[in-house]
This record gives structure tokens, sequence and C-alpha cells, in this order.
């Protein structure tokens, strides 16, 4: 459920542009983002620090493709969330005790430290390989295609090849990660 609620914003985008374009599309997807929030602050009285970042990139670029009406501010979107999300992750690195991923997911996984640093990594890489494609699909992928088209391929792409991308690297990373994990003799026993 908490997958569907993480990913609704981007549903209605996709939805909302199948039927009335990118500029109506983009508009839902910032309402549909601040309600997100909105609704996670009334829920559980506090925000998710994805989300949020999200909701500003989404406004921010949002905003200037509607003002602007030109759609290379919503092409940009990803790209920026997932250089952030890169930088927060990489950052973790170099800064703190624990990675970025430890802190996340510490509590339900005990791995060694070298496995977190290395999975840790391995997501900043992925983030910035994923802001990369979505900057060759969006603008450089189809050049001799019309405007139109080329748009609705790079929202297909955001939509279901990002989410694709997202979900195989995820489970690569599962598999690694399983290798690794300490059970605690008393779940073992059981």
């Amino acid at each position: 459920m908490k997958l569907l609620f993480d990913f609704l914003p981007l549903l209605l985008f996709f939805a909302t542009f199948s039927l009335y374009g990118i500029y109506v599309a983009t508009a839902v997807a910032i309402v549909a983002s601040v309600l997100q929030v909105a609704w996670f602050w009334l829920k559980h009285r506090r925000f998710e620090t994805t989300h949020l970042i999200t909701l500003a990139v989404v406004t921010v670029f949002g905003g200037l493709t509607i003002a602007l009406h030109d759609d290379t501010f919503i092409k940009w979107k990803p790209t920026v969330v997932n250089w952030i999300f890169a930088a927060l992750v990489l950052g973790s690195q170099l800064f703190g005790k624990k990675t970025a991923l430890e802190f996340l997911l510490g509590s339900q996984l005990e791995l060694p430290a070298s496995i977190w640093r290395n999975v840790n990594l391995s997501w900043g890489i992925f983030f910035l390989a994923l802001g990369a494609i979505n900057l060759y699909v969006a603008f450089y992928y189809g050049l001799d295609m019309d405007p139109e088209t080329r748009t609705q391929l790079w929202v297909k792409f955001k939509v279901f090849g990002m989410l694709g991308l997202t979900l195989a690297f995820s489970i690569i990373q599962m598999l690694f990660i399983a290798k690794h994990v300490r059970i605690d003799q008393e779940h073992e026993n059981q």
C-alpha cells in the first residue's frame, strides 16, 4: 500500500498526460505531491525526506513548465531528484558514522560496515546513472521524431522505464545483500 501511495503522483501524472497533455499533467503532479505530503503529515506527524525533495523539485520545475509553457523544465525534474538522492547517498560515504542506507535500513538489517558502504555506493552510482539516462531520453533520443512523439516517449520512459530499472536494480541489490545478512541466533532456533 505504501508503494502505491509513494507512486500516486507519478501515476496521476501519467493518467492525466494520456488524457490532457503535459501541462495539465504537470499541474496534477504538483497538486498530488502537495496532498501526498500533507496526508502523510496528518497521519504520521512527520515528513518523508523523499516526498519533500520530490515536492520541492516538482513545484519549482513543474511551476516553470506551466508558467513558461515549456516542457523542458519538467523533463529535468527526474534528473534533479535522482541527482539530489545521489548527492545525499554518496555524501554519506564521506561524512557521518553511518551511510544513508544504513541509517534508513540499519534497524531492519544487520550487515557488515563494508557491505553497507558497497550497497550505499552502488545506489549513489545508480541514482547518478538514472539521472543521466533521463536526460538522454528526454533531450537526445529520437531526434528525428516530432516533438509530441518524443514527449510521449519520454513520459513512458519516466513512468515505466525508470520504474523498471529501479525495480531491477533493487532486486539485484537484495540478492547481493541476502548473501551477507546476519541472522540472529534466536530467530534461527525458532
